[in-house]
C-alpha cells in the first residue's frame, strides 16, 4: 500500500485517528496516537519527532530527540480501539542526522535481509514462526523484603479437578502434557482462539490452523502463513498484540512466558526458515532429507553459534525454565528429519518449494526482529565458512544413554550462560553491519543489570523448602 492509498483508505473508512507503533530493543510495542488530520502524504517520509530517552535501551536524555517514520505498507484498521483508528508500524531515524537508528530492531531486520543480497546468497528469506501461549483466567504476583509469590489459574487447570465450582465441578480438565488436540468439553477455548484467528486475518495476517497445545490450563497456538523476514517480524508483533487483547476482551489474560507452569510443557516459538534466489528455494537439494549442501551448512552455523544465539532468541530468565529435558524442549543441539526432540528439525515437505529447516529453540519472549536477523546471520556464517553440522540424530534423543549423548552439544542452562557465550561469539552478527557492537553491548548490559543481577538477590520458595530447617 502506498501513502496515497493509505490516505484513500482513511477517507473510505471514515477513520478519525492514527496510531503509530514501533518496537523497543527488548521487543515491546510502543505507540502514540494523533488525530487523523495530522497524517499527510509527506508524513511517510518526514515522520514525527518524539523523546527517545524514555524507550528501554535507546537514547540517553541528553541526546533524546528522535523521529518515527510510518511505513505505508503496514497500514490497517486497528481492531481494538472504540473510535475508528488507522494503525501504522514505524521505523526510527535520528533527528539530527536523519539516518536510520542502529538500535531500531526493525532496521536491523531490514539490514539482515539486505545482507544476503549483498553477498549474493539469495534474494529473500522466508520465516514461519509458531508462537505458543497460555490463556489464563487469573494471574497474581508480587514481592517485598519478606515475601514473594505468583499464582495463575484457569478453569481448565488440572489442579482444579477437586475444587468446588459454581454450578458444580463438571470435570473435563486436560491432564498434564495431554492437552494436545482434545475436543470439547476438554477444550473450552475454541471460541476465543477462533476470535483471535479471525481478528488476525482482519488485520491482514493469514492463519493456517489453530489448536489447543500440549499443556493443561489453556495452552494454545495459532499458525501464521510464512512470509519474508521483516514482514513476519511485524506480523509476530501483531500476533502477540491480538492474542493479549482478545483474551482481555473476553475477561481472560494471555501470556507468552515460556514457562508459567511447573511440571508441564512450556511455550516455544519454533521458527521455520528458508532462503530463495529468484524462483528457486536454495535449501532444496539431494542431500540428507532432501536438503541442499547450502542448507546443511546453514544448519552447521545455527548449531555452532546456538549458545550465543540463544541470548537473543531465548532472552529471559524464564526462558531457561523451559529449556530442560522431559518437556519436549530442544536442549540438545542436533538436527534430524521429522524428529521433534532435536533442536533443528527438517520437516517433511511435499515439494522442493516447501523444503525448509525448523529451529526449535526460540521462545516468544524474544524480539522477533532481532531473533530472525540473528538466526539468519548464524546460518549465513555457516554457509560462508562451510560449517558441517555433523551427522543427523534420527533417534529419540531423550531415550539415548549418557554414552550416546556425550558428544551432543547442549543448549545453555541459564541466561547468564547464554550472555557469556554472546560476549565471546558475536562476530558473525557484525558482518555487513547488521548488528553493531553498540547494539550487542547494550543488549548484554541491559540483561546483566536488569535481569541477571536482580535475580541473584532474591530468595525463592524452593530455597525455603530446602534450607529453612538447616
Amino acid at each position: 500500500m502506498s501513502p496515497a492509498e493509505v490516505l484513500k483508505l482513511v477517507k473510505e473508512r471514515g477513520l478519525k485517528l492514527v496510531d503509530y507503533k514501533f518496537v523497543d530493543l527488548l521487543g515491546q510495542w510502543q505507540h502514540t496516537t494523533m488525530p487523523i488530520h495530522r497524517l499527510k502524504e509527506e508524513s511517510f517520509s518526514e515522520g514525527f519527532g518524539f523523546d527517545g530517552s524514555s524507550i528501554r535501551g535507546w537514547k540517553a536524555i541528553h541526546e533524546s530527540d528522535m523521529i518515527f517514520v510510518p511505513d505505508a505498507s503496514t497500514a490497517c484498521v486497528d481492531p481494538f480501539f472504540k473510535e475508528p483508528t488507522l494503525s501504522l508500524i514505524c521505523d526510527i531515524v535520528d533527528a539530527v542526522t536523519h539516518q536510520p537508528y542502529d538500535r531500531d530492531p526493525r532496521y536491523i531486520a531490514k539490514k539482515a535481509e539486505a545482507h544476503i543480497k549483498q553477498i549474493g546468497l539469495g534474494d529473500s528469506v522466508y520465516l514461519g514462526p509458531e508462537p505458543e501461549f497460555f490463556i489464563f483466567d487469573e494471574v497474581r504476583f508480587g514481592e517485598g523484603p519478606n515475601h514473594s509469590f505468583y499464582k495463575v489459574d484457569s478453569v481448565e487447570g488440572r489442579w482444579n479437578s477437586a475444587n468446588d465450582e459454581e454450578g458444580g465441578n463438571l470435570g473435563y480438565k486436560p491432564d498434564y502434557k495431554r492437552g494436545y488436540f482434545p475436543v470439547s468439553p476438554n477444550d473450552t477455548q475454541y471460541d476465543i482462539r477462533a476470535e483471535m484467528a479471525l481478528t488476525l486475518q482482519g488485520v491482514g495476517i493469514p492463519i493456517e490452523v489453530f489448536h489447543h497445545e500440549v499443556a493443561t490450563a489453556g495452552q494454545a497456538e495459532l499458525s501464521m502463513l510464512f512470509d519474508k523476514l521483516t514482514v513476519m517480524a511485524d506480523r509476530t508483533m501483531w500476533y502477540k498484540h491480538v492474542v493479549k487483547n482478545v483474551a482481555r476482551r473476553n475477561g481472560k489474560t494471555a501470556t507468552f512466558m515460556p514457562k508459567p507452569l511447573f511440571g508441564d510443557n512450556g511455550s516455544g516459538m519454533h521458527c521455520h526458515q528458508s532462503i530463495w534466489k529468484g524462483e528457486k528455494n536454495i535449501f532444496a537439494g539431494d542431500k540428507y532429507a532432501g536438503l541442499s549442501e547450502t542448507a546443511l551448512y546453514y544448519i552447521g552455523g545455527l548449531i555452532k553459534h546456538a549458545p550465543a544465539l540463544l541470548a537473543i532468541t531465548n532472552p529471559g530468565l524464564n526462558s531457561y525454565r523451559r529449556l530442560v529435558p522431559g518437556f519436549e524442549a530442544p536442549v540438545n543441539l542436533a538436527y534430524s528429519s521429522r524428529n521433534r526432540s532435536a533442536a533443528i528439525r527438517v520437516p517433511v515437505a511435499a515439494s522442493a518449494k516447501a523444503k525448509r529447516i525448523e529451529f526449535r529453540c526460540p521462545d516468544p519472549t524474544t524480539n522477533p526482529y532481532l531473533a530472525f536477523a540473528a538466526m539468519l546471520m548464524a546460518g549465513v556464517d555457516g554457509v560462508e565458512n562451510k560449517i558441517k553440522p555433523g551427522n543427523p540424530l534420527d533417534k529419540d534423543i531423550y531415550a539415548l544413554s549418557p554414552e550416546e549423548m556425550k558428544d551432543v552439544p547442549k543448549a545453555p542452562g541459564s541466561l547468564d550462560q547464554a550472555i557469556e557465550a554472546l560476549k565471546k561469539d558475536h562476530a558473525f552478527l557484525l558482518k555487513g553491519d547488521v548488528f553493531t557492537k553498540d547494539v550487542i553491548d547494550t543488549w548484554i548490559d541491559w540483561k546483566e543489570e536488569n535481569e541477571i543481577k536482580p535475580s541473584r538477590l532474591r530468595p525463592t520458595q524452593l530455597e525455603f523448602a530446602l534450607y529453612f530447617d538447616a
